[in-house]
Parts: C-alpha cells; structure tokens; sequence
C-alpha cells in the first residue's frame, strides 16, 4: 500500500485498472455465453436484465424519450425507437455518466425510411453497409441517432419519478447505470417494446 501512495505512475495505472473492472463485468464472455439481454418496457417504464427468459435485475422509475415511443422514430421527434437492437458502443464516461449506444437505425428502420423518403438512397446504404460491418450506422441522418441507454450525470436524479426528459434515449439513475454496467457487452441484445 505504501508502495502505491509512493508511485504516482503505478498509482494512476490501478486506478484506470480498477475504473476498467467496474465498467466490465468480471468475465464478460461468461456473460455473453449465458444468453443475456435487456428488454426495456416504455410502457411500465421498467429496463430488465434477463439470462434467457429469466429476469436477473430489475431497473424500475426508469425515463425514456419525453414524447414516447415509436416505430417511426424521426430526427428531433424526442422519441424513444422501438424494436431489437445491439449495443454497439459502451462509454464508461459522459455528460450522462455512462452511455450504452445502440445500433438505430438499424436495417429495418432504413428499409422503412427509404420507402416512406425520409432518407435518400446513399444513407439507405450507408447504413446497410455499417450494419454489415458491424459499425455504428450514420448517426446524422433524418431517421435521427445517438440513441442508447444513460444515466442522468449531474442531473436531479428523481426526475425519473416525475416524467420522461429524454430526446429519445433510456435513461436511468446514476447508480443503476453503473449496476447494469457489470452486465453489458457489444454486440449484446436490446429489445426496446
């Protein structure tokens, strides 16, 4: 211990280490080979951890998008999308606290925009191909994007409890952000109904 206080260097590098472990579960691909995702309820306003179809956490008072959600999300619609998504970017630090990004719009939200000509034909395939890549799809088309699960950051953390203040994002408080963390991983299952 003394060691530590001692080594500036060998101190810094701990801690980093040690902000890593609580961002990453203790062995995230034993998670993943259990089957585990996230169903976020916008009804009852309830985000779940489930390893196949048990529930293993329960995040509840939870906030989505403060004009609710939809199949046809729209850029600057302040709705939540609907439907089954992967996480594709986890920031273990932001204005929000944490930020779990999500794959919107994904392939079906494109077919959709391109036929109702919401977007054109290259952003149609622009977003094809980074699916297929398994990217991030183009987040400033007018289907919208930056959509994922946060905390409140230096927020009042009991907003949640009194309406939903997102542009479109899920969010929870600070602390359940940080407890969901240890579940997450890319790639991993977000069904949004």
């Amino acid at each position: 211990m003394i060691l530590i206080c001692q080594r500036p260097l060998f101190s810094r590098l701990v801690s980093v280490m040690l902000s890593l472990l609580l961002v990453m579960p203790a062995d995230s691909s034993a998670i993943r080979d259990r089957d585990i995702w996230i169903l976020v309820d916008t009804r009852e306003k309830v985000l779940s951890v489930l390893e196949g179809n048990s529930v293993r956490r329960t995040y509840r008072e939870i906030s989505i998008g403060r004009a609710g959600a939809t199949l046809n999300k729209i850029s600057g619609d302040n709705k939540t999308p609907l439907g089954d998504f992967r996480l594709v970017r986890i920031e273990p630090s932001s204005t929000f606290h944490r930020f779990l990004g999500i794959d919107y719009p994904t392939v079906a939200d494109a077919e959709r925009g391109l036929r109702a000509a919401t977007i054109s034909h290259e952003q149609y395939t622009a977003i094809l191909q980074a699916i297929k890549a398994r990217t991030i799809p183009p987040q400033e088309t007018p289907l919208g994007g930056y959509i994922g699960i946060h905390g409140v950051g230096a927020g009042d953390p009991s907003v949640h409890q009194n309406f939903n203040w997102t542009q479109g994002c899920i969010a929870l408080t600070n602390q359940q952000i940080d407890d969901l963390s240890k579940w997450v991983y890319l790639g991993m299952r977000v069904v949004i109904r």
